[in-house]
Order: structure tokens, then sequence, then C-alpha cells
């Protein structure tokens, strides 16, 4: 179990504190929905970490497979909907693997990713295209 604390700041703005480790990051809500937009938005979080949990899990399977993914990175766009409520409607993934993978090597950085635990807690409703490239 992992505990976090939430803060409101008032002005829309929270802070939230990792329990274990003390780090503290702001939210603030977007302007489209009457925040400033002066950091993540709560959905924002939730992009970015779907983002760093395919990352990480891809991590994890590389180092057990001795894998070399580089300083591979992923770049996520979220798009909201607002009808029948306001929710995240569409993560697009972009996920880029700097190094040379065979086929086989590809295929399981690819099973790793998308088997990510955020990616496997989203609603089915949310829509998560991937795109990956090599090398």
């Amino acid at each position: 179990m992992v505990k976090m604390n939430t803060v409101y700041q008032g002005d829309l703005r929270c802070q939230a504190t990792h329990g274990p480790s003390g780090a503290v990051l702001l939210t603030d809500a977007p302007v489209d929905n009457q925040g400033k937009g002066q950091a993540f938005s709560p959905t924002d979080l939730v992009a970015t970490a779907l983002a760093t949990c395919m990352i990480t899990t891809m991590g994890i399977a590389a180092q057990r497979q001795g894998i070399d993914i580089g300083q591979a990175t992923a770049s996520a766009e979220k798009e909201m909907v607002a009808a029948p409520l306001r929710r995240i409607g569409k993560i697009t993934m972009r996920i880029h693997v700097p190094t040379k993978l065979n086929d086989e090597q590809k295929q399981k950085m690819k099973n790793a990713a998308l088997t990510c635990p955020v990616h496997k807690s989203l609603h089915p409703d949310v829509q998560i295209p991937v795109e990956f490239t090599w090398g």
C-alpha cells in the first residue's frame, strides 16, 4: 500500500505529497475547465502515468531479458470528450526505442508496454492507440 496526501490550495490548485518519498507535485485545473493551466491537470497526470508506466514496464522487461532500450521515450497526447460527461476520450501514445532490436525483441517490448498496470487500469471507453518506432 502506498499513501498519497492531497491538499486543496484554493483557486482550483492542489498539492499532492507522495507518502514514502515526500515528493510534491501541484495540479491545476486546465484553462478549458475554469483553471489557469499553470501545472499538470489531474487528467494530464493520467496520460503521464500511462507514458511512464509503459516505459518503466518495458525497462523492467528489457532488464530481465538483457535487451538494451537505450533512452526510450514516450509521448502522450490526451483528448477530452464532453458527452455524455467530461472525461478522457483518447490518449495517443508514441513510443520510440532508439536502439536496434530484432522482431522478437520488439514484440516483447510491445507486449510489456501494452500490459503495464496503468494501461490495464484505464476504462475500455478510453481509446489508446500506440505507435512504436525503433532504431
